[in-house]
């Protein structure tokens, strides 16, 4: 059991420096519920689509600030989904809007998204 243990605690150590030297201007987000993006400024820093429906919930971005690249995830109640597509351009099976790509799995109610660089 130690030694799982102690593998594990090597993974993360090691990960840790990988992600702070090859990765030093990345940053990563969470965040509960659309209500929190607000509270810390996700949409207004660009860092999470203006458009994500009222329901969205288990946030998730990753930032770098040196390549202006935005990486996320949100799921969202099924109800808000109509709306939601309503508000976006398709195209292959990508949706756009207001600066952002969307990858939408309508079984699982989950969205991928990168801002269009």
């Amino acid at each position: 059991m130690k030694k799982i243990l102690l593998i594990i605690l090597v993974f993360f150590v090691a990960i840790y420096f990988l992600l702070t030297n090859y990765f030093p201007n990345a940053e990563i987000n969470r965040y509960d519920s659309i209500e929190t993006v607000y509270k810390q400024k996700g949409i207004e820093n660009g860092w999470i689509p203006k458009n994500l429906p009222l329901s969205a919930y288990d946030i998730a971005e990753t930032h770098d600030i040196g390549s202006d690249t935005v990486v996320g995830k949100f799921s969202y109640a099924q109800k808000d989904e109509k709306s939601f597509l309503e508000g976006l351009k398709e195209s292959n099976e990508v949706y756009e809007a207001e600066g952002f790509l969307f990858k939408v799995d309508k079984e699982k109610n989950m969205v991928d998204f990168r801002n269009k660089i």
